[in-house]
C-alpha cells in the first residue's frame, strides 16, 4: 500500500518574522532570509559564496543546485551588501536545521506545527509566490522543479481559489 501523501508544512510571512526576531545570530537570519524570501534549500543556503550574487541586478546564480541544475533567483528584500560577508556561511547543515527547531519552539510556532523543519522556509516561500498570483510555471523555474507535478502541491496547499471559485458557481 503506499504511504499517505502529505501537504508539506510551510511557515507564514506572520511566522517568518516571528523566528527572525527571535534569532540571536546575524548568520541564522540570513540564512532563514535566504530560504524564505528566495525559496533556497539548505544546501543551497550552505553552498552560496559572494561572487553568486548580483546585488545590482538584484539576482543570485545557484550553481549546480540538486540534481546538478543551475538557476537564477531573486536576492530577497532585507538582504544587503553587508551579508556578503558571512558567505559561505560557516555553520552545518545539521546546526542550521538544530537553530530553526529550536527559534520555532522558543516562539511556540513549534507547538503549533510540529513538524516543521528548515524546508519549510521554502515551502512558505512557494506558498507566498502562489498566493500572490505567481503561475505555477514561473514558481517551478524558480524551485529548479524538474515536474510540474512538484510544483503543484503548492496550489493544493493554497485551496482558497478554488473555494471562493466554489462559492460563485454554487
Amino acid at each position: 500500500m503506499a504511504r499517505p501523501k502529505r501537504l508539506p508544512v510551510a511557515v507564514s510571512e506572520d511566522e517568518f518574522f516571528i523566528i527572525i526576531k527571535q534569532c540571536r545570530k546575524e548568520t541564522h537570519k540570513i540564512a532563514f532570509l535566504l530560504a524564505f524570501g528566495s525559496g533556497l534549500r539548505i544546501s543551497e543556503v550552505l553552498k552560496l559564496e559572494p561572487k553568486d550574487i548580483n546585488m545590482q541586478e538584484k539576482k543570485m546564480f545557484l550553481r549546480e543546485a540538486k540534481g546538478g541544475k543551475d538557476r537564477i533567483v531573486p536576492v530577497p528584500k532585507g538582504f544587503k551588501q553587508k551579508h556578503l560577508k558571512l558567505l559561505p556561511m560557516k555553520i552545518g547543515c545539521r546546526a542550521l536545521e538544530m537553530a530553526f527547531r529550536k527559534y520555532c519552539d522558543e516562539t511556540g510556532i513549534l507547538k503549533d506545527k510540529p513538524g516543521i523543519h528548515f524546508h519549510s522556509l521554502r515551502h512558505g516561500f512557494a506558498t507566498k509566490c502562489i498566493e500572490g498570483g505567481m503561475k505555477v510555471p514561473l514558481l517551478q523555474m524558480l524551485l529548479g522543479h524538474s515536474k510540474i507535478d512538484t510544483t503543484m502541491i503548492y496550489v493544493h496547499l493554497n485551496p482558497k481559489d478554488a473555494l471562493d471559485k466554489y462559492q460563485e458557481v454554487f
